[in-house]
């Protein structure tokens, strides 16, 4: 269904209709490209594509390394963090605020603004009136922030995505500004929330498996790629995404009808027993792990090797640096927000940081 083009991502199309939708507070005035479909999405996606080149991810690299140092070097003389609020959160939100064009003095009001639309991206999720109203206003303040800082890349360009997207020399032209604005307001939200939950579901999963985490501390250089890979399959950051049919879909013998929202439970297709053998069993070293951790088809995720790339550095140095890592509490609370799913807090104990 995730190629399906009977299932639309353009959440207008929903029998709910736009309006309802507005009024939940989970449409914006001009959706991003992700609730686009072909061919205004195949558009918008090479446009942003043709920025987030695999040199500019790469060239991220040394900023991660530094990044996550800096990060764990702060709890130098502790024995205990929270992997969310002291890493798995600020990182992610720091590489992409550089990747974008964001200065970073201004990183702390992004994590106020996206705390209050992360939920919105959640249909499961019923929104009080006060978190309508804040999400409205979150999404308002972002939008006038962003239309500045359009303004300034504009006129003082700079190595970064933004400016590319402002100003660049695509052949296939620019994003007009409304759809612009609404796509970095996305790339910024999405691209460091997701993050923060594979980083954390993978610390997770291997304090929960600590002979594979033993490994993986032994030989990270053969084992971090795949145990990212595994913990994508195994718990991944986005555990479902919402289409809305539109003509009638019969599929396994229903039919679902024109105008459905229909749930593409990815989570549950990554351990699908006809797929992955032993699928509920984390296993790094299995083979052919050709999971659905970043979606598939046309939206497949933009920013799946920045993330592949965090998670790594990430998880390579936590194995290394972290010296008899043990949970707090389990499980751990979670945040409110099925689709994407991650603890809130994780309480790690240790006995010492390795330098």
């Amino acid at each position: 269904m995730l190629h399906d083009p009977r299932i639309s991502s353009d959440e207008r199309r929903n029998i709910q209709g736009a309006g309802a939708l507005a009024a939940s507070g989970r449409l914006s005035p001009t959706p991003p490209f992700i609730f686009t479909d072909p061919p205004e999405h195949t558009r918008f996606r090479r446009l942003i594509m043709h920025q987030f080149t695999p040199q500019r991810i790469m060239g991220l690299r040394e900023h991660i390394v530094q990044a996550v140092k800096a990060l764990l070097d702060a709890r130098k003389n502790q024995y205990q963090l929270d992997l969310v609020q002291d890493f798995a959160y600020p990182l992610p939100v720091t590489i992409i605020c550089r990747l974008l064009g964001v200065p970073p003095e201004d990183e702390p009001r992004f994590r106020v603004w996206s705390s209050a639309l992360v939920r919105t991206l959640d249909p499961t999720e019923s929104l009080s009136e006060a978190e309508v109203r804040e999400a409205t206003q979150s999404r308002t303040q972002m939008r006038e922030y962003m239309e500045k800082l359009c303004a300034t890349r504009r006129a003082h360009p700079q190595d970064d995505v933004f400016s590319g997207l402002v100003v660049g020399d695509d052949p296939n032209g620019r994003l007009p500004e409304s759809d612009l604005l609404a796509t970095m307001e996305l790339l910024l939200i999405a691209g460091h929330e997701t993050t923060v939950n594979l980083i954390t579901n993978g610390m997770l999963t291997l304090l929960r498996h600590t002979d594979v985490l033993n490994r993986l501390r032994r030989n990270p250089d053969v084992l971090a790629i795949p145990t990212v890979e595994e913990v994508l399959r195994y718990d991944p950051p986005v555990q479902f995404r919402t289409r809305t049919t539109l003509t009638d879909v019969p599929i396994a013998g229903v039919t679902i009808p024109q105008g459905a929202s229909v749930a593409l439970l990815l989570a549950a297709g990554s351990r699908d027993p006809a797929r992955f053998a032993d699928p509920d069993r984390f296993w790094p070293e299995r083979d052919d792990n050709e999971h659905l951790g970043f979606g598939g088809g046309d939206h497949y995720c933009v920013g799946a090797p920045l993330a592949r790339l965090e998670a790594v550095t990430a998880l390579k140095a936590l194995a290394r640096r972290l010296e008899a890592p043990r949970l707090d509490a389990d499980p751990p609370p979670y945040r409110r927000n099925a689709a994407l799913r991650g603890p809130e807090h994780l309480q790690v104990a240790f006995e010492r940081l390795n330098d």
